[in-house]
């Protein structure tokens, strides 16, 4: 693991030769075999994609939790070795043009209130740092240490106000809570207030990572659990209390959109339906979904894009846990539209990230 670096900062008849007569019929022929080439029928610019699930290594945050990264799904090779120019580097052979930068699991929160404001504050500094060092290339999501609200206030006001963050990066859950929880209002409300964006990153409760021996929680409990946190924020009335908040959730929404018929039926109880005033379908098409490792799954794209509409779509690759290509080729094989490609891909991140529009 690599420390940021600081420095990272006429009208005369011409009478032509035999030889110059033949040398120009010969270009004419073989011009003339060409297929002629319209000022319109250029090649597609490169997709500049802006990749919205982006993991980023903080020193300190990294050497905390070095032997829980390290054993996670990738290759610990590549964790290990991580640094900004590497990371552009894969960027770079994939048509990414930026970043957003956050920490995955476990976050910051590990119950110790000093600590979690304190690898907040360092970590949100370092990718701020990142962000400013190779400009345009990253942005920030910055970290908040959730169940500690008053910490968390404060680096909300610190990251976007100081560091000019892009949005808040939060966890599915946080030992046996949920982010709808009545506890965590006080911070969606000041989200709310500044109508930010909200990146939540799967993980799995207290009560769930081992629930079958021999297999990781990233097989399926991580994805379920995203489920879990939509229907907290859902039915315990966030997504429509605090409208203002841009949700963004991960791969392809997991399960959701299988879910969400069945979702539908919980409707029927009053005290949920008074919570959606303007309906569960409603609520559901206007989060953001990014596709990290589903555009491989024709089935899982189908089942989102018949869910929530080709505006809500963003570009992620998970990276350096799925490797980018992944996504990237995915995408490309899915045989979209152009116009919703270039959405994905760059455009509607666009909207949510102004400062990097082109």
């Amino acid at each position: 693991m690599q420390e940021l670096d600081p420095r990272f900062r006429g009208g005369e008849r011409k009478v032509c030769s035999r030889r110059e007569v033949l040398t120009s019929a010969a270009a004419t022929l073989f011009s003339a075999a060409l297929p002629s080439v319209s000022p319109l029928a250029q090649p597609a610019p490169a997709p500049r994609r802006i990749d919205v699930h982006h993991h980023c290594y903080p020193t300190a945050w990294f050497n905390k939790y070095r032997t829980q990264i390290l054993s996670s799904d990738s290759d610990p090779d590549v964790l290990r070795d991580w640094s900004p120019q590497r990371n552009i580097e894969h960027m770079d052979r994939n048509g990414i043009a930026t970043g957003i930068a956050s920490l995955g699991n476990p976050s910051v929160w590990s119950g110790n209130v000093p600590e979690g404001r304190s690898l907040a504050r360092s970590s949100n500094e370092f990718m701020a740092q990142m962000a400013r060092d190779y400009p345009g290339r990253f942005g920030l999501f910055a970290a908040i240490p959730l169940p500690d609200q008053e910490g968390s206030l404060k680096e909300i006001e610190f990251a976007f106000d100081a560091l000019k963050a892009d949005g808040v990066g939060l966890l599915t859950s946080y030992g046996d809570k949920y982010p709808g929880d009545p506890a965590f209002a006080p911070v969606f409300e000041e989200l709310n207030r500044r109508k930010a964006v909200v990146f939540i990153h799967p993980s799995a409760p207290n009560c769930c990572r081992a629930v079958q021996p021999g297999i990781p929680a990233t097989a399926a409990e991580y994805p379920f659990d995203e489920v879990r946190c939509i229907m907290s924020l859902l039915f315990g009335g966030t997504f429509s209390k605090f409208a203002d908040i841009r949700f963004i959730f991960t791969h392809a929404g997991g399960p959701l959109p299988v879910l969400a018929e069945r979702l539908e039926q919980q409707m029927r109880h009053p005290e949920i339906a008074a919570r959606l005033p303007k309906g569960l379908s409603y609520e559901l098409k206007k989060l953001y979904y990014e596709v990290a490792n589903s555009t491989v799954s024709r089935p899982a794209m189908a089942a989102l894009t018949a869910l929530a509409p080709s505006s809500q779509l963003l570009f992620g690759t998970d990276f350096p846990y799925v490797e980018m290509e992944k996504t990237v080729g995915g995408l490309k094989d899915l045989g979209y539209a152009p116009d919703m490609l270039a959405a994905i891909n760059r455009n509607n991140a666009e909207k949510l990230f102004p400062r990097f529009k082109a």
